[in-house]
């Protein structure tokens, strides 16, 4: 009786204590005075900070009031997510910086400018943008916002005054609107009035996909450098427009962590980042140590997290001029949770972010000129750095494909990457740079870092880990020819860069014909398809009236059709244009080669696909294939969870899809999809869900391995040891076999492919099988282990399996990575128009 009692005690003690609300007091420094005109977060919202987790629209509804209640700050609005989430930004600064803003703005850019010498950087502020919650589900950032900006903006006395004065701040409240929203909404609805702190309370356990991602399911903690998103392109033009001392981004980690902030890694820093920036990390670091410690707060530094991929918050600052700090905060995943740590409260969560919030400004206060003059430095460094190769630039394109060139040309301008025109069609290492389809970059310019960053080749590392991916060289990732060329060929400055024109060349009463290189050539085909008009696919090469069309080329005959001649004209002329392609009518079926008339015609049919989702599989896999078909070929594909897949009937697709699969996965789904393809249907499977269908025996397929065995490596060292075999995110070349279907729309007869997983598939006896397959010195950029590229010399990374009436098409590679990866979107859709000739 007596040990239920003390029981009893402790689990009210337990609850009682979760119960308990923390109001403005538990996180507000207490040695200045608050203007109580000012609101406070719970006079808008309705609750304290951290007693819910406030939504984004409360959250913006805050930050309006104070915009409209202080003089302190301004607020702009910047475009909005694709959820329709405004992404708005707080400008604060003291008022008299704020009546000379955009006069303070120009001053700083000039410091980045030639002939900055002669600024005066005593009195000039610096400038700072704070970013919280880029993760959605690591919300302690976001909550945080409301206490930083209400503190700035309600704060009275000298010491907020005089940092107001010194400080321009770029508050940036909440960078991932919609998973931001999707995980309050799961958080709150899932909060018992008795805050429930076991593991296994559903509270903890958010649903698939999670609150982590955009609607599309990225990452956009990746997006810094390829700006694929709307939330990524909204926050890069700020960045540029300011171009800021400190950027500071907001997380959390898993729950039995502490509190991390920057330096990370010693021996992962990018060699483009300057040593001078790694002191600065430092220094500012021990600005965070001491406001940690004055609440007792446990942290650790220089573990873990490294500063080698450009494309995230923390780090794109690093070629920039500025100082990227990551804090990290162990995550509660609701309001309270057990944790290695002790009891941790969602209240306690949100003060380390807003702790660090406030010594980040005191570090920018006091390292004010430092960090000034480092930005001039390092502007004037990388002026002198890009004169040395002054005539020298970079050419990229794809005489084919003059939609992929523009793609990777507007990410440069997005950059303030000056480029240009070739003035003229020229030829440079056997490749043809075709004006209106290339441009050039000269490297003697301003953001010189940033082209190297983007362009750079590199394999050999001081590390063998990663915190993320070791190569993204972009004219790769667009599949574009790019060289080293000279400024003789530079044609006018790029402006207004546009995309080209389609246009039908004339009316015909035979035939439409148009090649499939252009990039948004899918899109149209899936216009035609889907208006009921018949269209075929050549397999060979062939020629008409001496122009040249390549293995891939769709026709369109014009006799019997579902509309007359004048109404298929006028709805290809719209196709074109929206398409951004040419169509040529011609007047004959004779040709060169096969005429159009040939079985060497295949008909098409429309594509019906629907994609497997939930627990089992990765989310990023498929919300970029989502992405890819929805928003650049608005082709529609349905999304089908786990939980009732079994109910659903399959009949209504032709095509299914499987991305990257994690555990979990129920067999019941293999046996079905089995019968499925047997019966015609096609399967199309990337990367570890190659092994999944393999151990449900729904292929065949031999997959090679390599038992790794730990020689002289010791206990501390078998963490980094197994580290060294992942294949995180690398670059390696394959020979392609252009005749094949899955190859339609490739001019060049080699391929770079993006691989972050170590599947590696044996390669057919039968040559003709193996369309795509890795050379024996793949290695084009990026980390692999010696164990594992041994593996991948002459595998291969395509298979199309055949069973019954349908068949299973096997990628072994993301063949759509975050988006950017251009150059290899094509495969996938060879894969799903083409499959019946494979």
């Amino acid at each position: 009786m007596k040990k239920l009692a003390l029981l009893s005690l402790l689990v009210f003690i337990r609850f009682s204590y979760a119960q308990q609300t923390s109001d403005l007091d538990y996180y507000l420094p207490q040695n200045i005075t608050y203007n109580p005109d000012i609101p406070s977060p719970k006079s808008v919202i309705g609750f304290e900070v951290g007693e819910w987790h406030v939504s984004h629209d409360k959250l913006i509804e805050y930050m309006k009031v104070l915009a409209a209640s202080s003089n302190r700050i301004t607020l702009e609005e910047r475009g909005t997510t694709y959820e329709g989430r405004s992404l708005p930004l707080l400008i604060i600064s003291s008022p008299e910086n704020q009546s000379n803003i955009e006069n303070i703005r120009q001053q700083h850019i000039k410091l980045t400018e030639a002939g900055s010498g002669n600024l005066n950087t005593d009195t000039m502020p610096v400038v700072v943008y704070q970013g919280f919650s880029i993760h959605g589900n690591e919300p302690s950032g976001s909550n945080a916002a409301m206490l930083a900006a209400y503190y700035l903006a309600a704060g009275q006395g000298q010491e907020i005054e005089e940092l107001l004065k010194s400080v321009v701040i770029l508050f940036d409240p909440s960078l991932n609107p919609d998973g931001m929203q999707r995980f309050a909404h799961w958080a709150n609805t899932n909060r018992s009035y008795n805050l429930n702190p076991d593991n296994n309370e559903r509270e903890y356990h958010e649903t698939w996909p999670g609150g982590r991602t955009n609607h599309y399911w990225f990452d956009m903690n990746r997006d810094w450098l390829p700006i694929q998103l709307p939330e990524s392109r909204s926050r890069l033009a700020t960045y540029h427009q300011w171009l800021p001392n400190i950027l500071t981004d907001h997380h959390e980690m898993g729950t039995n962590s502490t509190f991390f902030f920057q330096p990370g890694e010693p021996s992962r820093v990018h060699p483009l980042t300057s040593e001078m920036n790694q002191e600065l990390t430092r220094e500012i670091a021990e600005f965070h140590i001491k406001a940690l410690d004055s609440i007792g707060s446990l942290y650790f530094s220089e573990e873990n997290y490294d500063d080698f991929y450009y494309g995230k918050g923390s780090t794109f600052p690093d070629i920039n001029g500025g100082v990227g700090i990551l804090f990290e905060q162990g995550s509660s995943r609701g309001h309270i949770q057990e944790s290695d740590n002790g009891l941790l409260t969602f209240p306690f969560t949100i003060k380390n972010q807003f702790t660090t919030a406030l010594s980040t400004l005191e570090a920018a206060k006091n390292m004010r000129k430092k960090l000034l003059d480092y930005q001039r430095d390092f502007y004037d460094k990388t002026r002198s750095e890009a004169a040395k190769s002054k005539g020298s630039a970079i050419v990229f394109g794809d005489e084919k494909d003059a939609a992929k060139t523009y793609h990777l040309a507007e990410v440069l301008k997005k950059h303030q990457i000056e480029l240009y025109d070739v003035a003229d069609d020229f030829t440079e290492k056997g490749k043809v740079y075709k004006k209106g389809y290339s441009y050039i970059v000269p490297r003697n310019q301003k953001n010189f870092k940033i082209i190297e960053a983007m362009f750079e080749t590199r394999t050999e590392f001081t590390d063998s880990l990663f915190y993320d991916i070791s190569s993204w060289t972009f004219p790769l990732a667009f599949g574009l020819d790019y060289t080293d060329t000279n400024s003789s060929h530079t044609g006018r400055k790029i402006e207004d860069l546009q995309l080209p024109k389609g246009k039908v060349t004339e009316k015909s009463n035979y035939a439409y014909l148009f090649e499939w290189h252009e990039y948004y050539t899918p899109k149209a085909l899936y216009q035609i398809l889907q208006k009921g008009i018949r269209a075929k696919v050549g397999k060979k090469v062939f020629s008409i009236n001496g122009q040249q069309y390549d293995y891939g080329t769709v026709m369109i005959p014009v006799q019997n059709q579902i509309i007359n001649s004048d109404e298929l004209y006028s709805f290809l002329t719209r196709v074109a244009e929206e398409s951004h392609i040419e169509i040529q009518g011609v007047s004959t079926g004779h040709a060169i080669g096969t005429d159009l008339g040939s079985s060497q015609f295949r008909t098409l049919n429309t594509p019906k696909i629907a994609m497997l989702t939930g627990i089992g599989i990765t989310p990023y896999d498929a919300g970029e294939v989502w992405h890819l078909l929805d928003q650049r070929y608005n082709i529609p594909v349905t999304k089908i969870d786990e939980s009732y897949f079994n109910r659903v009937n399959l009949d209504k697709y032709n095509t299914f899809i499987i991305t990257n699969t994690r555990s979990g996965i129920d067999s019941s789904i293999a046996n079905k999809l089995k019968k499925w393809v047997k019966e015609g249907g096609t399967l199309i499977a990337y990367r570890n869900a190659i092994n999944w269908l393999k151990s449900n025996e729904l292929i065949d397929v031999n997959l090679r391995k390599k038992a790794i065995v730990a020689k002289d490596i010791t206990f501390e060292e078998q963490r980094n040891f197994r580290g060294a075999q992942v294949t995180g995110g690398a670059i390696f070349k394959a020979t392609t076999d252009r005749s094949h279907p899955i190859n339609f729309g490739y001019k060049n007869t080699d391929i770079a492919l993006f691989r972050n997983t170590n599947v590696f598939m044996e390669p057919s006896e039968q040559s003709y099988n193996n369309p795509i397959q890795y050379t024996d010195t793949p290695l084009v950029s990026g980390y692999i282990s010696e164990e594992n590229l041994e593996l991948l010399k002459e595998s291969v990374p395509f298979k199309v399996l055949k069973s019954g009436k349908g068949r299973v098409i096997l990628f072994t590679d993301n063949t759509n990575f975050r988006a950017f990866w251009f150059g290899t979107n094509k495969l996938l859709m060879n894969a799903i128009f083409f499959n019946k000739l494979m």
